[in-house]
């Protein structure tokens, strides 16, 4: 297990609320995710507020378009500092190659390239709506497609379900980057996720880094959980 498992989902609508829970987190036990919603109402000066705080920040604004498109993006991003960004499998071999290409070739003489990841099949997703969208109705087959897909192009791992990360890891080898959404704590509701696991059985499966976001952010005391959280997996896992 690496020693700073955890993404925070920033899933705010607005700048104030987002940084006023930033300020109950700890830097140095988490990543934060600052996604569509957020990155929508505040921008870019959102993620430069969250790095000097001291937050490695995860981008995810999951880039699907024409590949010059997702280039440009995935070259602000890396020229703005971003840890880690996304891209959606289903874009395609160029589109993907033209992400991984944009970042390497923006990354700066002594810093740390962004983990670029792509999504696979979203964790809201069950097996039963594939055939809605044109797959067939085997999460593990798709997963697994797409996830190939990334790798060949150069990207360093996948979104996927801890369910899947078994398969991933046996499939792709261990220095896949695997990044699990979906993660409710054993007391939580499953919300609008589909595919859910708790936080040690997500690192047990082989998963890398966990999106936790409600369970955290809506707690009474964020700070608390999150050590809590980070505690257990450490104990689990030294």
């Amino acid at each position: 297990m690496n020693d700073r498992p955890i993404i925070v989902s920033l899933d705010f609508p607005n700048a104030r609320a987002a940084l006023a829970c930033a300020e109950q987190l700890d830097p140095s036990l988490c990543q934060v995710k600052v996604g569509k919603e957020l990155f929508t109402a505040a921008g870019p000066s959102m993620v430069e507020s969250l790095m000097r705080q001291g937050f490695r920040v995860f981008l995810d604004l999951k880039y699907h378009d024409i590949p010059n498109t997702v280039a440009g993006a995935c070259s602000v991003a890396t020229k703005m500092g971003v840890w880690m960004l996304n891209v959606h499998a289903s874009g395609g071999r160029r589109m993907l190659e033209a992400a991984a290409e944009a970042v390497n070739r923006n990354t700066s003489a002594g810093s740390t390239k962004p983990i670029l990841i792509a999504v696979t099949v979203l964790t809201s997703l069950s097996a039963a709506e594939l055939p809605e969208i044109g797959l067939a109705a085997d999460v593990d087959a798709a997963v697994t497609r797409f996830a190939s897909l990334a790798k060949e192009s150069g990207l360093d791992g996948v979104v996927c379900s801890a369910q899947e990360a078994p398969l991933m890891k046996q499939t792709f080898g261990q220095s896949f980057v695997l990044v699990t959404p979906g993660i409710r704590l054993a007391t939580d509701a499953k919300g609008d996720q589909s595919r859910v696991v708790t936080p040690l059985d997500a690192i047990k499966m082989g998963s890398d880094y966990l999106v936790i976001g409600r369970s955290i952010t809506a707690a009474a005391d964020p700070r608390a959980v999150l050590t809590m959280i980070s505690d257990s997996l450490r104990v689990a896992h030294p």
